[in-house]
């Protein structure tokens, strides 16, 4: 992490950071890409959208639901220091970006 620039997408959860990581596109999101979480579900995954804020779709919500993860969906550079601010709070937080352009 640190200064280090990763120009695909990543997720990071319980301090681990995999990238690259998930689709190309956020319409492309499924559970699949989030199966790491299921075994050692955070409190809240925020959700990088990329420039804009959208939603992915119904399916990954429901799968959020069921595995009991709260979830926020927000352009990624709003994620980016909600996340910084979460984890300084000591909050069992994780982040999945999607990809620049996705």
């Amino acid at each position: 992490m640190g200064d280090e620039r990763i120009a695909t997408g990543l997720i990071i959860h319980r301090g681990r950071l995999e990238a690259p990581w998930g689709p190309a596109r956020l319409a492309e999101l499924a559970p699949e890409h989030l199966q790491a979480l299921a075994a050692d579900p955070p409190e809240v995954l925020l959700i990088g959208t990329g420039r804009v804020t959208a939603f992915p779709p119904a399916a990954m919500l429901e799968w959020l639901g069921l595995n009991r993860i709260g979830f926020e969906c927000m352009d990624s550079r709003s994620a980016a220091r909600t996340y910084n601010i979460l984890i300084a709070e000591g909050r069992d937080v994780a982040i999945a970006m999607l990809p620049p352009g996705a």
